[in-house]
């Protein structure tokens, strides 16, 4: 129930959704349906294809279907018109207004394909796990590099070093418009999620810190407030023999030990040369690396957002200067041409109404940035990630190897003191004897 040019048929989607009742953002749902290795062929797979859409769809829905073959499983696309044909109604509407969060349509659709799977004698998953669908934002913004999961994390990082301590970080998120879920008792203990993302669609769900990476995990965080307060924990690398409480009888083991031990402590005190410190300052330096080491990860992050960010932003200005010949065109018609006008480019001209509408949140004040002035912002925020990048590698090592040769220091100096209490212990003994 539309053409099979891709142009033609966004276009065809367009006329039923503008005769709709245009309650919903939505535009298209899609669907993707993958098959085993080796069961079928393309042609195979398509008729397959078009009797679920059918099945599912009822014939009330416009549909466009591909089969992909750049991989080694052979696989269906589907993108359906939200817009009912019939009543207009969305399709979200007509399909989950009656429905249990679990039994949405997507576990429909799932039992009408292994339904026709299994007529065709096809493999299906027999015992699926229940997935969650993806809403079209969370897959634009990933598809076109501006990744929502960014934007959290650029969030994150902002609370993170303006927190005191743990809790403060759980009440600053609130403050920043970040919704947390936080419950010590479970193994996924903590959950994030944009206030704005919610706004934007009601069904988001939260997204687990673990996702978003290792950096972001409970421990993690609270050990990078940790060093934004100038606060440090670490765990020697280097493990010091401990003297055995019972002199050895053999005397030569014990010189041994202890020259191991010398040996050590000697080489703690040649790092603390490399890096021009003194023993009395070695704490406060390895403290001021630890830090430092962190702040230059908070910025690495922050600056690949921003790349991020500029690399979306320049192909939605790309997009806008290639559309605004259509729309100047427009503006030089009237009556009948510009209504014929309005209905040949319907689609151009709503996706250009959509990126004026981005730029303009972007840029308030109208004063768009130039193509070249965009690459070269990327560009200058490339060569800074990578100087950067390179800066903290360093610290990170000097942090490494200062913390590993103060606790080997501190710890040498510590079994020093117990040998020389102890040997005034065995004097003293020897005395009374």
């Amino acid at each position: 129930m539309c053409s099979r040019d891709p142009a033609k048929a966004a276009k065809d989607f367009a006329d039923v959704t503008a005769k709709g009742t245009g309650r919903s953002s939505v535009l298209a749902q899609h669907f993707i349906v993958s098959f085993k290795p080796g069961e079928v062929t393309p042609q195979k797979a398509f008729e397959i294809g078009m009797e679920i859409c059918d099945k599912f769809l009822k014939f009330q829905y416009q549909y466009y279907l591909a089969i992909h073959t750049d991989k080694d499983h052979l696989h269906m696309h589907c993108i359906f018109n939200n817009t009912n044909l019939i009543n207009g109604r969305t399709f979200e509407y007509l399909e989950n207004r009656h429905t249990s969060k679990q039994d949405r349509s997507f576990q429909k659709l799932r039992t009408v394909t292994d339904e026709v799977c299994r007529e065709h004698s096809l493999s299906v998953i027999e015992h699926p796990e229940r997935g969650k669908g993806k809403s079209h934002w969370e897959w634009d913004m990933n598809r076109q590099g501006l990744l929502w999961k960014a934007k959290l994390k650029n969030a994150i990082d902002k609370v993170v070093s303006e927190s005191e301590n743990w809790e403060d970080f759980l009440r600053r998120c609130a403050e920043n418009n970040i919704l947390v879920q936080y419950n010590p008792d479970h193994k996924i203990d903590l959950k994030f999620m944009l206030a704005e993302q919610l706004e934007r669609n009601p069904r988001a769900k939260f997204t687990r810190s673990r996702t978003l990476g290792w950096f972001y995990e409970t421990p993690q965080i609270k050990s990078r407030i940790a060093m934004c307060r100038g606060e440090m924990t670490c765990t020697p690398k280097t493990k010091i023999r401990k003297t055995a409480e019972k002199t050895p009888e053999n005397r030569f083991i014990q010189d041994a030990i202890d020259r191991g031990n010398m040996k050590v402590a000697s080489i703690a005190k040649n790092i603390l040369t490399q890096y021009g410190v003194s023993p009395e300052n070695m704490r406060s330096a390895a403290m001021q690396a630890y830090a430092q080491r962190g702040r230059l990860s908070a910025e690495l992050n922050s600056l690949q957002t921003a790349i991020e960010d500029s690399k979306y932003q320049l192909k939605i200005l790309r997009k806008y200067h290639r559309l605004e010949g259509i729309h100047a065109e427009l503006k030089n018609l009237s009556g009948r041409k510009e209504k014929k006008f309005r209905e040949q480019n319907s689609y151009e001209l709503q996706e250009y109404k959509e990126v004026s509408r981005q730029l303009l949140e972007w840029y308030p004040d109208k004063n768009l940035p130039t193509v070249d002035e965009l690459e070269q912002k990327i560009t200058a925020l490339i060569q800074e990630r990578s100087d950067k990048n390179e800066l903290y590698h360093s610290v990170s090592q000097k942090s490494e190897d200062l913390a590993q040769a103060q606790q080997t220091i501190e710890e040498f100096l510590r079994q020093e003191r117990a040998v020389q209490e102890q040997n005034k212990k065995r004097k003293k003994n020897g005395d009374l004897e």
